[in-house]
C-alpha cells in the first residue's frame, strides 16, 4: 500500500504477518518496521491492508499467484532478506507404505533436484528439533557442474524471536547426502550459539571444529547482531 517494495516503506511502517520466522528477520533488517500479528485466510489478511491496519503484508506469493492476487503492488523479497522456511513451497503426494504399485506410478512424477533440497532442510529442522512457530529458515540449491556428482549449497539460520541475533552459515556436499548435509549444518549453527536462541542445548551434535568438512563456511562465534545478508538468490522451489 503506498510502494512496491519494502525499501519504500517508511521506517516506523507496520508489516502484517503471523510467521515468527519472517517477524525475526524482518526485525533483524535494521529498518525500524513494526511487526503486526495477522490471522486468517488470504482475503482476511488483504482486507486489514485495505482498512489501513498494516502499511504491508507479508505473504506467499506462489499462493498469491495461484489465487491471481499478483499486482503492481506486490514485490518479492530476496532470500538474502527472508530466508524461507525448511521446505516451504514443495508439493508432496502422499501414499500407503503398503501400495508399491501407487508408488510406483507416483515415482514417475518425482523431480530429484526437489527432494534433494527437501531432504536437506527437513534435515536441518529436524535435527534444530523445532517445528513451525521456530524462527529458522533453511535454502537448498542445486549446484550441478558437468561430468560430477550433483552437489547441494545448503543455508540455513536460527533467529532471536525480536530480531535482535541472527546466525547464519551455509555448507556444501554431495545431493545424494542430502539428510546428513542438513543435519550438520544444524548441529554448526546450534554449536555456534543457536542453542542459546532456541534456548536449548544440541542433542548429539558433535563440536565442528574437531570433524571440519571443506563445504562449511560463514560460522560465527556468536550471534550476529543486524547481520549483513549474502545469499544466493536462485531458487526452483516454488514460493518464498
Amino acid at each position: 500500500r503506498g510502494g512496491n517494495s519494502l525499501d519504500a516503506l517508511p521506517p516506523g511502517a507496520r508489516i502484517g504477518t503471523g510467521s515468527p520466522r519472517r517477524a525475526a528477520q524482518l526485525r533483524a533488517a535494521g529498518r525500524q518496521l513494526q511487526i503486526v500479528p495477522v490471522r486468517g485466510n488470504v482475503g482476511t489478511r488483504l482486507r486489514k491492508l485495505a482498512d489501513g491496519q498494516v502499511d504491508a503484508l507479508v505473504l506467499a506469493m506462489a499462493g498469491l499467484s495461484r489465487l491471481g492476487l499478483l499486482d503492481a503492488d506486490t514485490a518479492p523479497l530476496d532470500p538474502s532478506l527472508l530466508m524461507p522456511a525448511p521446505a516451504q513451497g514443495v508439493l508432496a503426494v502422499e501414499c500407503r507404505a503398503d501400495d508399491p504399485a501407487t508408488a510406483a506410478q507416483l515415482k514417475t512424477l518425482d523431480h530429484p533436484p526437489t527432494r534433494a533440497a527437501a531432504t536437506a532442510e527437513r534435515g536441518f529442522l529436524a535435527a534444530l528439533g523445532a517445528g513451525c512457530t521456530t524462527p529458522a529458515g533453511a535454502l537448498a540449491e542445486l549446484a550441478a557442474e558437468p561430468g560430477t556428482e550433483p552437489a547441494l549449497r545448503l543455508s540455513g539460520l536460527i533467529a532471536a524471536p525480536d530480531g535482535s541475533a541472527v546466525i547464519r552459515a551455509q555448507t556444501t556436499g554431495a545431493a545424494s547426502d542430502a539428510d546428513a548435509l542438513g543435519r550438520r549444518l544444524a548441529h554448526i549453527l546450534l554449536q555456534y550459539g543457536g542453542a542459546a536462541l532456541l534456548d536449548h542445548t544440541p542433542h548429539g551434535a558433535t563440536d565442528p571444529r574437531s570433524h571440519p568438512h571443506p563445504g562449511d563456511s560463514g560460522v560465527p562465534s556468536h550471534p550476529v547482531r543486524r547481520p549483513q545478508f549474502s545469499l544466493p538468490t536462485a531458487t526452483t522451489k516454488d514460493g518464498n
